[in-house]
């Protein structure tokens, strides 16, 4: 993957330092078109309190970007025979108190269930645990089979979009395989991609995540985030990565090297009501249908980071933002979107029903 400084789109630099300067984008940014890279750079810090700079190759937490790397190790369960799209959770965990609950709800955000990050860390706060120690996700399994917290409404009834579905897909990887979430997803999804620079990090199993970049919440430098307990479960965040490994990423789904046609098309439609005639969500991958294209994207926002990864199917563009400075400048990419020749999409991408906390 070489990429020549000198031929960088000129119209995509002014964009970005333009950004920079007068919307205070933080983070690392590359645009590629027809397996090409057009564009990419490291701009401002790392880690403001050190005056650390960006590197290219500094890894982020990817917040909800990691939901498709979780969604594609499915997959390939489901192509390998493993498991099925219509197993119920009580399958793989008979302690499990919802029944009705399928891989597939799971995948498509229709399970129903409560969000864990908020029942887990009322728990932690009233019987004031231990705050720095991760809980992992088979702990939270166990927490959710003892204390059977209320759902938030009835299996496939609706779509709402919800951590703990992919927190759970992730245990059920784990269950299946015999081996931590992030010790496949090494061997069957980084290493065959190319991806040397993404790992998944849970502070369950580091005391201290080994990475360079401080997330900085509530678009100010005074408030860099320290990880928590939080920061244990894994599935729904927890992939640490950077902007030229989430490229290879796509590039190994685009040539079919990690999951088979059958089921890519299948990620990639919509299973949920349309929203604003274009929007919908699939399996881990939200859907922008429109102009003649079909964008499949996910966005992410957890303990001061903020991005948006979009891969044009019909054009074949992608295109990776990540922040490590949460304000709202990527909801500011339309001139971005139009320079590479790909349809607007912005649906409000960090507010509304189901996309607040950590999309």
């Amino acid at each position: 993957m070489i990429y020549n400084h000198e031929e960088a789109d000129k119209r995509i630099d002014a964009f970005m330092k333009n950004l920079h300067r007068t919307r205070n984008f933080n983070g690392n940014v590359l645009v590629a078109k027809k397996g090409k890279i057009l564009y990419q750079n490291a701009i401002g810090w790392a880690d403001y309190l050190h005056r650390d700079s960006l590197q290219i190759d500094y890894q982020f937490e990817l917040a909800s970007v990691s939901k498709p790397m979780t969604a594609t190790a499915i997959l390939m369960l489901i192509d390998e025979g493993k498991i099925r799209l219509d197993q119920t959770v009580k399958e793989f965990y008979p302690d499990f108190p919802y029944e009705g609950i399928t891989i597939e709800m799971l995948l498509t955000h229709r399970s129903g269930m409560m969000n864990y990050v908020y029942f887990i860390d009322g728990i932690w706060r009233k019987e004031r645990r231990d705050q720095k120690k991760g809980v992992s996700n088979q702990e939270v399994m166990r927490i959710i089979a003892e204390r059977k917290p209320a759902p938030y409404t009835a299996p496939d009834r609706k779509f709402h979009y919800n951590n703990s579905n992919y927190m759970v897909l992730a245990a059920i990887v784990e269950k299946v395989s015999g081996k931590k979430f992030s010790q496949f997803m090494k061997e069957n999804v980084f290493e065959p991609s190319g991806m040397k620079h993404t790992a998944v990090y849970s502070k369950a199993e580091y005391d201290k995540i080994p990475v360079k970049v401080v997330g900085h919440d509530r678009g100010t430098w005074r408030y860099s985030v320290v990880q928590n307990f939080l920061d244990g479960p894994v599935g729904d965040k927890g992939i640490y990565s950077t902007v030229r490994d989430l490229y290879l990423f796509d590039r190994a789904l685009r040539s079919g090297k990690l999951v088979s046609k059958r089921l890519l098309d299948s990620a990639y439609t919509g299973h949920n009501e349309t929203i604003r005639g274009h929007f919908n969500y699939g399996y881990g991958w939200r859907i922008f249908n429109g102009d003649n294209h079909h964008v499949v994207y996910h966005t992410g926002w957890w303990h001061g980071f903020r991005h948006i990864y979009l891969r044009d199917l019909t054009e074949d563009i992608t295109i990776v933002l990540l922040s490590n400075l949460t304000n709202g400048s990527l909801l500011q990419l339309d001139e971005l979107f139009k320079i590479v020749g790909m349809p607007v999409v912005r649906k409000s991408a960090y507010t509304g029903s189901g996309d607040s906390n950590d999309d």
